[in-house]
C-alpha cells in the first residue's frame, strides 16, 4: 500500500514540477512580447497587435498550470492563523483541522474539474479534428492540410484580425490544472502529512546471513 501511494505521489509531483515549467516558460515569452510591444510603440510608434489578447490568453494558461506545483508546495493562499495558534498547544486538533481544508478543497477543485469536462470536449470538438465537419470541406487525407483547417474551425478567443487562439488549449490546460489538485489535496487530506514527505517504506526482516549469531 505504502509503495502504491509513494508511487502516486511521485507521479504527481513530476506532473505538477513539469507543468510549473512549463508556466514558467509562458512568464519569460510573455516578458519578452510585452517588452517587444514597450520598445514598438516607444521607438517606432507602431504597437505590437494582439498584446493584450496575448496576455489574457498567456495569464489562464500560467495560473492553472503553476496551481498544482502551488498545492503540492503548500503555498496554495489560505488563512491558516488559527492552525498555527492552536498548533502549539492541541497539535492533533490543528492537524485534523488542516486534513478537513484540505478535503474541502479536494471538493471544490472535484466540482470544477467536473464542470471544466464538458466545456473542453465542447471546444476540442468544435474543431472536427477527426470526423467530418457540419460546415467547411471535407477531409483530403493530408494530414498537415485537414489540421491547418481543423485549427480555423475552433471556437476562438480575441479579436478577429488580431489575434484569435483557440479555445481548447486554455481549458485543457484549467481541466490538468485543477484535476491534478484535485488528486494532490486528496493525498493530503487522506494522508494527513505534508506533501513533500515521502511515507517511508516498511523495513524487511534481515536475512540470515546480516544476523548476529551469539
Amino acid at each position: 500500500m505504502r509503495t502504491m501511494v509513494n508511487g502516486i505521489r511521485a507521479i504527481a509531483t513530476r506532473l505538477a514540477v513539469g507543468a510549473n515549467v512549463i508556466g514558467t516558460t509562458f512568464i519569460l515569452l510573455l516578458v519578452v512580447i510585452m517588452n517587444v510591444d514597450v520598445v514598438a510603440r516607444g521607438v517606432f510608434h507602431a504597437p505590437l497587435r494582439g498584446t493584450v489578447e496575448v496576455v489574457i490568453f498567456s495569464l489562464v494558461l500560467i495560473v492553472f498550470l503553476q496551481l498544482p506545483n502551488v498545492v503540492q508546495g503548500g503555498r496554495l493562499t489560505r488563512s491558516d492563523g488559527f492552525l498555527l495558534l492552536v498548533q502549539s498547544t492541541r497539535p492533533k486538533v490543528s492537524r485534523l483541522a488542516s486534513r478537513v481544508i484540505d478535503a474541502v478543497s479536494c471538493i471544490f477543485m472535484a466540482l470544477i474539474t467536473w464542470t471544466m469536462w464538458p466545456e473542453f470536449l465542447d471546444a476540442f470538438e468544435s474543431c472536427s479534428f477527426f470526423v467530418q465537419p457540419e460546415f467547411g470541406a471535407a477531409p483530403t487525407g493530408s494530414l498537415w492540410g485537414d489540421a491547418v483547417e481543423a485549427w480555423g474551425r475552433c471556437d476562438y478567443f480575441g479579436t478577429p484580425g488580431v489575434f484569435t487562439a483557440p479555445w481548447w488549449p486554455a481549458k485543457l490546460a484549467i481541466l490538468f490544472g485543477v484535476g491534478l489538485s484535485t488528486i494532490l489535496f486528496f493525498l493530503k487530506a487522506l494522508l494527513g502529512t505534508e506533501y513533500g514527505d515521502i511515507l517511508p517504506e516498511p523495513e524487511s526482516e534481515p536475512s540470515n546471513s546480516q544476523r548476529r549469531h551469539p
